[in-house]
């Protein structure tokens, strides 16, 4: 049974208490999170799998502090290469020490002797010492540089791809584990050369070893490999449990958020949730302590009888050295040296054995940085299909036969849609919950590429014209807008931020939105920032915000202005200021309209009635109204809404 079958086993969905009942429902599934893929590479790779991908990321951390710095990169090659050399000088000036002060002979006779060793032994130490203060200075100058590079490649991908790779779930999980890809790829170069360093320090010792008697490299490597060996078997061990544990803790982490966040908070209180949630908490919380008590009595016995093997061995070493040295075989100062170089043999092999599950594991957090990125590149715009006319002023905008689907519906979301829109008029689409409204207006803003039909500006093909330019005609002001968190004026100006942002036109653009009032009564008016991550920011209601962004959309002053659900949490004064605003477009701008609120389409040039994704109705208020088909059924309802009912009829 895997570990995260055992992990559903033991702790579903269902959590049983202690006499067996069922508890109440614990919290639904939550999708697998960044952090666990790494650790699942790293349990199915084994102890020998993790060895053999060592090489190639070990080439990979170099090439990308290579790419960020070379000098640097170099310097810290060079530096740990040099110091590792030392390492071996030292440890042979250290054996020419003792020889010297083990000799025959008078004391002060035998410390002049072993001063030049001395003197050298020094040296190498201090040059050691040197190199480490070079390799820490070149290491801190590459983190910037290369967190800089990797950080801005990804940023450059995901800001370039098309909409529709974010509706793919798969590409919203790659995008998540690349974004911590970033960060590993630094802390993947630190370890890579701290792993280096491990290394070439093992190395020292060894060839010093080696150079004092061959037989005591033997008696090394058994000193010291069950140690190491039981090392990486209890790391082995910590990452199987916290994969079996990634259900547990995903709960663990919505519970604090429940519990522990200011969005949640009123209706904690409200509905009296505390006691609900600090039972499902209590619950999940011992299972995890009943977990990491068999974890540590597992980790806790494998790395004692790592101990008490490599104990035993050791004692074996200093026996044999001890036989060494009643045989004649090697001499006092030797076994002395020896002694020195299995204790710094067992310091190096420690961090080795430390570095070795460090860099696999941000070596696989970085491959799938590395994946992501290839992976993108086929959402990215067709680079051979992108237009580079310039598009002259709108005069006639042409939906043909377009259609779309999303690639977790089977039905499309819109289907075969035609209709046509003409310069300074004012259409409206309609239509009840999911019919394609807001699906066919970012079609027709070049937000989403149809999978069907095309849309046509001035007579050509959108695809025809240079995107960016395209784009800069067309103003889109979204039902699900995004908060950004800037100062209020940053906020109405951001369309244009590429440009010195124009008072004037804001607080007219505010105006026309009925957002300028509101902004001048916040504390730092139009400069005050717009959230409460920072210091002084404010909170917006729901209705605040969408007067913002229809003021983003005024500010732009496009050919195009597209206004999705615009009033949706407005009061009725702020709407028929909106709306007024938006009527005084007519006859000189371009502009649709999607809203719910049919009083606010009458003064339409043109209704379009969407059901199910089909255009099933065009035609004015009057028209359609007249015809008696859906859009009159739901004139209809609304209307009803707003008749003052009979007297009586609520007694």
């Amino acid at each position: 049974m895997s570990s995260a079958t055992e992990e559903t086993r033991q702790h579903g969905s269902i959590p049983q208490r202690a006499d067996g009942a069922a508890s109440q429902p614990a919290l639904p599934e939550l999708r697998p999170m960044w952090w666990e893929h790494g650790m699942r590479v790293r349990v199915d790779a084994g102890l020998l799998g993790v060895f053999a991908q060592l090489p190639r990321l070990v080439v990979e951390a170099v090439r990308i502090g290579w790419r960020a710095d070379r000098a640097r990169t170099a310097t810290v090659a060079v530096s740990t290469l040099v110091a590792g050399a030392m390492a071996t000088f030292g440890l042979l000036a250290t054996q020419r020490v003792l020889v010297e002060l083990f000799a025959g002979g008078p004391t002060p006779d035998r410390v002049r002797a072993a001063l030049p060793a001395l003197a050298l032994l020094a040296a190498a130490t201090a040059v050691r010492g040197g190199l480490g203060i070079v390799t820490g200075y070149a290491l801190n100058g590459l983190t910037p540089q290369v967190n800089r590079d990797v950080e801005r490649r990804l940023f450059e991908t995901t800001s370039a791809v098309r909409l529709e790779a974010f509706d793919e779930d798969a590409f919203a999980d790659d995008m998540e584990r690349a974004s911590r890809g970033t960060e590993s790829a630094i802390v993947l170069v630190q370890e890579v050369f701290n792993l280096l360093a491990g290394v070439v320090s093992l190395l020292a010792v060894t060839v010093a070893v080696v150079v004092i008697h061959p037989l005591l490299l033997v008696a090394l490597l058994v000193a010291t490999v069950p140690n190491a060996y039981a090392a990486l078997r209890a790391g082995h061990e910590k990452f199987k449990t916290y994969l079996a544990g990634s259900a547990r803790r995903r709960r663990l982490w919505v519970l604090q958020r429940l519990m522990a966040e200011r969005i949640s908070a009123p209706e904690l209180r409200s509905y009296r949730l505390r006691g609900f949630l600090l039972d499902q908490y209590d619950r999940v919380m011992d299972a995890h302590t009943k977990i990491e008590l068999r974890l540590a009595r597992r980790v806790t016995t494998t790395t004692s009888l790592g101990a008490l093997v490599s104990g035993a061995a050791l004692a074996g070493v200093y026996a044999l050295l001890g036989a060494l040295l009643l045989k004649g075989q090697i001499p006092l100062a030797a076994a002395a040296t020896c002694v020195v170089a299995v204790q710094a043999a067992q310091r190096s092999l420690t961090l080795v054995t430390f570095q070795v599950d460090r860099v696999f594991a941000n070596g696989q957090f970085f491959n799938e940085y590395v994946n992501f990125l290839h992976r993108a590149d086929t959402y990215l715009p067709p680079a051979d299909q992108a237009g580079t006319a310039r598009p002259d002023e709108l005069r006639e905008l042409s939906v043909r036969e377009v259609s779309l689907s999303y690639p977790d519906r089977d039905t499309p979301a819109v289907h075969d849609v035609t209709l046509t829109i003409r310069a300074g008029e004012t259409v409206a689409l309609v239509g009840e919950n999911g019919s394609g409204k807001s699906t066919l207006a970012a079609i027709i803003a070049g937000l989403r590429t149809p999978t069907g039909g095309s849309i046509w500006w001035n007579g050509r093909p959108l695809r025809e014209w240079d995107r960016d330019a395209l784009h800069r005609k067309i103003a889109v002001v979204l039902q699900e807008h995004h908060k950004w968190p800037f100062t209020a004026a940053t906020n109405i100006a951001t369309g244009e931020i590429d440009a010195e942002p124009d008072r004037g036109r804001i607080e007219a653009a505010a105006s026309l939105a009925a957002a300028h009032d509101m902004i001048h009564e916040l504390p730092q008016g139009y400069d005050t920032l717009l959230d409460r991550t920072f210091k002084d920011g404010q909170d917006l209601s729901g209705g605040q915000w969408q007067r913002i962004t229809a003021a983003r959309g005024f500010y732009s002053d496009a050919e195009l202005l597209i206004m999705d659900e615009p009033s949706s949490a407005l009061d009725p004064r702020a709407e028929d200021t909106l709306f007024q605003a938006i009527r005084g477009r007519q006859g000189r701008q371009t502009t649709i309209l999607i809203t719910h609120r049919l009083a606010n389409v009458v003064h339409a040039d043109r209704i379009y009635v969407l059901e199910k994704g089909a255009l099933v109705e065009s035609g004015t208020h009057g028209q359609l109204v007249a015809a008696g088909g859906l859009y009159a059924d739901l004139f209809s309802l609304q209307s009803a809404g707003y008749t003052a009912p009979a007297a009586g009829h609520y007694s």
